[in-house]
C-alpha cells in the first residue's frame, strides 16, 4: 500500500524528520490560502499521485505568485497525471501540497528497505540525489552506499555516520542524518513499512538537512489485519486500478497485465506457472489471478466477470487443481458462471485432482462451448492458438 507524499511527511514528522512547512489543498482557493498562510515570495506546488517522475510530467512548479499558484492548481485539480511511472491513462489528481519554497545548496538520496535475501533493513544514500535511483545504479553503482542492519543491534550510529561521511556532510549535518535515519528505522516496525525513500534529501542554504520529498510503503497484511488502522484510512483507491481493487473485494488475487488471454488459476504459484507456459507457447497473458483454494461457483462467476471487463481479453485459460475443492464441484461452479455471466469468447479448462473425471463429464454435458485440455502445456496450446486466430 502506497501512501500520498503529504501523508508519507505526516509519519515522518511524527518521527522526527525534517520536512518543509506545507499544507494540503485540494481546491484553487485552499492553494492560494496555503500559500499566504506560509509567507514568502517563493512556494513549491506538487500534485499528490502514486507515481514517482512528477517533475518531469508538469506535476511540480515552482511559483512566485499567488494568482499563477491559483491558475496551476485550476489546471491539475481534476485531471490525470501521466508519468513515466504510470500507464497510459495517468493517475488522477484530487489534492495539492503547498510547501515553501526553500534554497537548496545540495540534492542527495536516502532510501530504506526490507531485503528478503539478508533479513534486514538496508540503507542506502547517494550524492546523486534528485535522479531515479535506478538510473544511478545502472550507470554509476559506486556512487550508491549501502547499510545493513541487524535485527538485533539495531541502528548503530557508526552506521550513520558512515553514510553521512560518504555523503560528504559535515560533522553537524551528519549528527542530523543519524536523527532521520533513526526516525526512518523506528517507522519500520511501528508502522509495518516495507519501503522509504527521500529523494531529494536536500542541503538547505543554512547548511539545514530537510526531506523535500517523501515515498512510503506499507505492508498490505499489516493493513488487511488491522494492525495499522490508522494507515488504512489513508488508502487512496482513486490511485489504484480499479478492477484490482474489485478484485480484492471477492478475495481474488488479481494483476492487469497487457496481453490477450485471461487466466483463471486456483494457487499463486500455479498462477505463474500458467503465464510462463502461456508465454512459452508464443502467447500473452491478460492477467494474473488466482482465486484461491476454496473456490466456489460466486467466486468462479466473479472471476470471469473481472477477466472480461477488460476489452483486450480474446480467451481465457481456466486452469485449475482440485485439492480442497473436488473438481466436479469446480466444474459446477465454472458451468454455472458461464451461464450467468454470459462469457462470449473460448474458454480452454483443464482440470486436475480429485474427483476429475467427473469433472470433466460435467463440462462435457454441459452443452456450453468449453474446450477440454488434457494437462497445461495443451491448454496453453489451445488457449494461444484461438486467441491467435481471433487477433
Amino acid at each position: 500500500m502506497n501512501l500520498h507524499e503529504f501523508q508519507a511527511k505526516h509519519l515522518f514528522t511524527e518521527a522526527g524528520i525534517a520536512i518543509p512547512r506545507g499544507y494540503v489543498a485540494r481546491s484553487s482557493a485552499e492553494a492560494r490560502a496555503a500559500a499566504e498562510r506560509l509567507g514568502g515570495s517563493a512556494w513549491v506546488v506538487k500534485a499528490q499521485v502514486h507515481a514517482g517522475g512528477r517533475g518531469k510530467a508538469g506535476g511540480v512548479r515552482v511559483l512566485r505568485k499567488t494568482d499563477e499558484i491559483e491558475r496551476y492548481a485550476d489546471s491539475l485539480l481534476g485531471e490525470r497525471l501521466v508519468t513515466h511511472q504510470t500507464d497510459d491513462r495517468g493517475q488522477p489528481i484530487h489534492a495539492l501540497l503547498v510547501e515553501e519554497g526553500l534554497e537548496i545548496a545540495r540534492e542527495l538520496y536516502l532510501g530504506a528497505l526490507i531485503d528478503r535475501s539478508s533479513q534486514r533493513v538496508v540503507f542506502m544514500a547517494s550524492a546523486a540525489g534528485g535522479m531515479d535511483i535506478e538510473e544511478v545504479a545502472a550507470s554509476e553503482p559506486e556512487r550508491i552506499h549501502t547499510v545493513r542492519v541487524h535485527p538485533a543491534a539495531g541502528l548503530q550510529p557508526y552506521q550513520c555516520r558512515q553514510l553521512g561521511f560518504a555523503l560528504g556532510l559535515d560533522k553537524a549535518q551528519v549528527g542530523e542524518l543519524t536523527r532521520m535515519m533513526q526516525g526512518v528505522y523506528r517507522l519500520f516496525p511501528e508502522r509495518d513499512l516495507s519501503l522509504v525513500e527521500i529523494n531529494p534529501l536536500i542541503v538547505t542554504g543554512e547548511g539545514r538537512l530537510l526531506a523535500l520529498d517523501a515515498k512510503v510503503t506499507v505492508d498490505d497484511n499489516a493493513v488487511e489485519i488491522g494492525r495499522q488502522s490508522q494507515i488504512q484510512d489513508m488508502r487512496d483507491l482513486t490511485q489504484e486500478d480499479e478492477t484490482e481493487v474489485r478484485a480484492a473485494e471477492h478475495s481474488l488475487n488479481y494483476i492487469t497485465l497487457d496481453g490477450n488471454i485471461g487466466c483463471m488459476v486456483n494457487g499463486a504459484g500455479l498462477a505463474m506457472a500458467t503465464m510462463d507456459v502461456i508465454k512459452l507457447h508464443g502467447g500473452s497473458p491478460a492477467n494474473f489471478l488466482d482465486v484461491g483454494g476454496g473456490t466456489n461457483a460466486d467466486r468462479v462467476a466473479e472471476a470471469f466477470k473481472i477477466i472480461l471487463s477488460s476489452p483486450s481479453v480474446e480467451g481465457i485459460l481456466v486452469n485449475i487443481f482440485g485439492g480442497i475443492v473436488r473438481c466436479d464441484m469446480i466444474a459446477e461452479g465454472i458451468v454455472a458462471a458461464v451461464h450467468d455471466v454470459g462469457v462470449d469468447v473460448p474458454v480452454v479448462v483443464r482440470l486436475e485432482g480429485t474427483n476429475v473425471e467427473q469433472g470433466k463429464q460435467i463440462l462435457a454435458d454441459s452443452g456450453l462451448d468449453l474446450i477440454p485440455a488434457d494437462d497445461l502445456a495443451d491448454a496453453a496450446a489451445k488457449i494461444v492458438d484461438i486467441a491467435g486466430d481471433a487477433a
